[in-house]
């Protein structure tokens, strides 16, 4: 009798099961839920082309070198003796490094300040600061040796990548050829096939994300028009501390920036979409600005933009898109107002990123990469 009871509540219980399960509205259907809608991005627009460089950019340099810590000179006196003013012994002419502190120390004279002055303008120092040790008024003779003060950085797809002194005016095309230019067949030929079967025969200098960057901003210079068509109105003049980078087309990367939790490169699989690239980056921030996320597509000189609600996408509301190599998907903490110029905030952003980590790579090799945010909407 307890054996028919305990058999009936088992299956009264089953029941109840039963009914429960038919109230609780459609089955979840796992297999579905796991096959992410991803669409072809199909709202790019094209930012205004720059018109390309000013013409003052395009000028030969007229200001004269002056000196700087780090610059090494060649010091010799001449006249009737040429026999140093307590020298210690040394055989003439002296060589004298500007110190940090931009002073020059020549024989009998105390520190002598030439940081900023032209090779004209410290000769007559010294000859000026000899004379209160020595009757007649001596002749000096003085050579630049080697240059540390005045640098340009060429790095990327070079031959020989690397920081190279600015002694004379120099033209964006003489700097790349300093510097090997973009690496030969030949040499990209010695190099064998890359992952995937790629052959490096071909050129991987990518021109259309080469940039040159001076004082934080980017120069409105087309590599591939000044390389590949002969533009010389590409041809700029450098200055000290400009930035110029060949990137390589082999690597294959989406760059996330903004407001995302780890800002960074990359690595680009086959059919990535936003989701999973911000999702690569840790994702975003609590006060990132999720219904303007931007896409850039194409060369820094003439870029294409998509504009993108990423929170409607998180949602399900609409489907997540396709990314391509190259892509820079970028968070913003507040809502874009023009087009073009939030177009300049990302790739200012981006390549205020590539140069950073770049340039400390020439540096010392034992680096972190460092990501870039900026908050301020456009």
């Amino acid at each position: 009798m307890k054996r028919k009871i305990l058999f009936l509540v088992l299956v009264a219980a089953m029941v109840l099961l039963v009914g429960c399960g038919t109230t609780t509205g459609p089955r979840f259907d796992a297999a579905a839920t796991t096959q992410a809608r991803i669409a072809e991005l199909t709202n790019l627009t094209a930012v205004a082309a720059s018109a390309g460089p000013d013409a003052a950019l395009l000028q030969v340099p007229t200001q004269y070198f002056k000196l700087g810590p780090g610059d090494s000179l060649e010091i010799q006196l001449v006249g009737e003796s040429t026999t140093p003013i307590a020298t210690g012994g040394r055989a003439m002419p002296a060589v004298t490094i500007v110190g940090p502190d931009g002073k020059i120390y020549f024989n009998l004279l105390p520190g002598l300040d030439v940081w900023g002055l032209t090779l004209a303008e410290t000769k007559a120092l010294i000859e000026n600061e000899l004379t209160k040790y020595v009757r007649e008024k001596p002749q000096v003779n003085v050579t630049l040796r080697s240059v540390a003060s005045r640098q340009v950085w060429l790095l990327g797809r070079l031959s020989k990548p690397g920081i190279y002194p600015l002694t004379t005016p120099m033209t964006l095309l003489e700097a790349l050829t300093v510097a090997g230019g973009t690496m030969s067949p030949t040499e990209l030929a010695s190099l064998g096939s890359g992952p995937m079967g790629v052959n490096y025969s071909e050129d991987f200098a990518d021109l259309q994300r080469s940039f040159v960057i001076r004082n934080g901003q980017v120069l409105p210079v087309d590599f591939y028009r000044l390389l590949k068509q002969g533009d010389m109105t590409q041809n700029i003049y450098l200055q000290p501390d400009d930035f110029v980078y060949v990137p390589s087309a082999v690597t294959r990367e989406v760059f996330v920036l903004g407001a995302v939790f780890q800002p960074r490169s990359v690595s680009y699989r086959k059919e990535m979409s936003l989701v999973a690239a911000i999702a690569s980056a840790q994702g975003t921030i609590k006060d990132a600005y999720l219904s303007h996320v931007a896409v850039v597509r194409g060369s820094l000189t003439k870029p294409e933009i998509a504009v993108v609600d990423y929170k409607a996408i998180t949602h399900g509301e609409v489907p997540d898109v396709l990314l391509e190599p190259g892509d820079i998907v970028y968070v913003p903490y507040v809502p874009y107002r023009t087009l073009e110029r939030y177009a300049n905030l990302i790739l200012n952003t981006f390549v205020s990123t590539v140069a950073i980590n770049e340039g400390a790579r020439a540096v010392t090799r034992n680096v972190v990469p460092v990501g870039v945010s900026i908050g301020g909407g456009k």
